[in-house]
């Protein structure tokens, strides 16, 4: 089919195309990530800094505490030479004995001038592992407008700063300091590979890494200005030339401006990136940094460790709103409202399906369920993996279909309704959101399905209600059934003779003139122990109706009874 899309009248004249790589023998497509990446958060700097309202000293320790709670072990906490509340905040969490832990590793950061790495290193006293990271800006369109300078002045900037961070760890900093640095080509995206290289390279020479001097050099698509895989094109082609590769990690550290971060640091990783710099939920400058906690649920989802326990994803999650003061958008991957909820009827009923095999599975095996690979459609992890009740799994509107009605029943109720059942009752529910429209609640539904097939003995409904019964079996295996029962507001007794106590009871029901044909039983239990329940489901037909009937009760004579008084009573009603 032909493309019938006009053309625009937006001005894409200003824009140029952005410069591919030339790699013909890549090699990152062909890799697989089978272990996490180092990780370092940087929540409480790049996170911090890009905030209406940036965090109160309070919300920063706050956040600081969940990270290293979670598991991240290298954490940039502040720009101290900024102003005293950063600085404040370093020297807080370093003077307070046990605050860090000895495996943690906190970073600052700090532009190339001397006054600033000056404050930067002084506010890193006493600290038992830290890492001044320094940035200067290096692309064209900065080197030309806001330094009006050559590729070699700023090299010179880079160089003179490495030298400078130096000087003042070993002036300031004692040997309880187990000191690392970190180097940035700011703007590395829009920077010609040959000069982030060559940049790169010159840190490297004042910096000297080798045996136990590891040096950082961190990439930032400080703006995403490419495709993702051009992106790990680039990285593939730095992790090949730089020297000294064995003593550098090579860090990525993604900005989500085209909206692919998220995939841009994976390909980056496969392309040789050992380190991944971003924040929880994606939070940062404009579109934000990369997000951390989708990072690691996808290693998650694929059975790779992310080394970062997001088990309760819910109180990371109110920890983050509260320091941020932002709100977690619904349909944000693993941790949105909405994310393991389905209102489409198809989705629904495959759902449900899924479910039942693996439960079916797992009875075969004589194992839980948690000991099945996952294999459930629609839902890419187990919810329950990072705190969630499947409450929220299937939620039910006008869009909603038996699927969802019947797992609500079932995961709520233990009700594990007939399929045609199913279908009877999700026409009741879906009649009423479409006169009431939008979403209707567990609560609800069973608020409904209790009205339509369980009368309540308090208020009851219908043409008949039994009270009391008891059942005899002669030689000849012929069932007698007597009952004690209101019908039509009179108290009756009735009495019945059939292969049964269910078509003793028909037999009964004729004597006042209700005819009644079993179509379909069935019945299951709906807990284990002394005090289970079983619940019965009729199929009947009643003067020309087709209805199912529901029963509950402790004994399962008295609880096929019920259903036929309920099938009985909803074809009156």
């Amino acid at each position: 089919m032909a493309n019938r899309q006009q053309p625009s009248s937006m001005p894409i004249h200003k824009y140029g195309r952005y410069e591919q790589v030339d790699i013909p023998d890549r090699a990152w497509p062909g890799e697989r990530i089978t272990v996490a990446p180092r990780w370092l958060s940087t929540d409480l700097r790049d996170g911090n800094q890009a905030l209406i309202d940036p965090m109160s000293p309070e919300r920063k320790r706050r956040m600081f505490d969940q990270l290293v709670k979670l598991g991240y072990k290298e954490i940039e906490v502040g720009f101290p030479a900024s102003g005293q509340t950063d600085f404040d905040f370093v020297r807080s969490i370093i003077e307070e004995e046990g605050a860090i832990p000895e495996d943690v590793t906190i970073s600052v950061l700090t532009q190339a001038r001397e006054d600033l790495i000056e404050r930067t290193v002084e506010s890193l006293k006493g600290a038992r592992r830290a890492t001044v990271h320094l940035y200067n800006a290096t692309a064209p369109v900065f080197r030309r407008v806001v330094f009006r300078g050559s590729m070699d002045d700023i090299k010179q900037i880079a160089v003179d700063g490495t030298r400078l961070v130096m000087e003042y760890a070993e002036k300031l900093l004692g040997p309880e300091t187990e000191f690392g640095y970190q180097y940035s080509p700011e703007i590395f995206t829009d920077t010609e590979l040959d000069f982030a290289l060559e940049v790169c390279e010159a840190v490297m020479d004042v910096y000297q890494p080798g045996p136990g001097r590891e040096i950082i050099l961190n990439l930032p698509a400080t703006v995403e200005r490419s495709t993702p895989s051009t992106h790990a094109d680039r990285f593939e082609w730095m992790h090949r030339n730089l020297s000294r590769r064995e003593y550098v990690c090579l860090s990525v550290h993604p900005h989500n401006d085209r909206g692919t971060a998220v995939a841009a640091a994976e390909l980056a990783v496969m392309a040789g990136a050992d380190r991944v710099e971003g924040c929880l939920f994606g939070q940062g400058e404009r579109t934000g940094n990369v997000d951390l906690v989708t990072l690691g649920m996808n290693l998650f989802s694929q059975g790779v460790d992310p080394q970062i326990d997001f088990s309760d994803i819910d109180e990371i999650r109110r920890t983050w709103e509260y320091c941020n003061q932002m709100e977690v958008h619904p349909r944000h991957p693993y941790v949105g409202d909405l994310v393991y909820t389905s209102f489409s009827g198809s989705h629904q009923d495959a759902i449900k399906k899924g479910f039942d095999a693996m439960e079916a599975d797992a009875r075969a095996k004589g194992v839980t369920v948690d000991d099945l690979e996952w294999a459930v459609p629609y839902l890419p992890i187990d919810p329950k993996d990072v705190g969630r009740s499947y409450e929220a799994v299937i939620r039910v509107n006008s869009q909603s279909g038996k699927g969802g009605v019947s797992y609500v029943l079932k995961n709520d109720h233990k009700l594990d309704l007939p399929r045609r059942m199913q279908i009877e009752f999700s026409k009741i529910i879906q009649a009423k959101t479409d006169a009431e429209g939008g979403e209707i609640t567990p609560k609800d539904i069973w608020s409904v399905f209790q009205d339509e097939y369980l009368p309540n003995s308090a208020d009851p409904w219908g043409r008949i209600q039994v009270r009391n019964g008891q059942s005899t079996t002669d030689n000849d295996g012929v069932d007698t059934l007597t009952v004690e029962a209101t019908v039509d507001g009179e108290d009756r007794v009735l009495t019945g003779s059939g292969n049964g106590p269910i078509s003793a009871f028909f037999d009964a029901l004729q004597s006042v003139g209700i005819d009644v044909r079993l179509l379909d039983y069935q019945e299951h239990t709906m807990s284990e122990g002394a005090s289970a329940q079983a619940a019965s489901y009729i199929e009947c037909a009643i003067d020309g109706q087709v209805l199912w009937g529901i029963g509950i009760d402790a004994n399962t004579t008295r609880a096929s009874l019920k259903a036929v008084v309920s099938a009985v009573n909803r074809a009156t009603r």
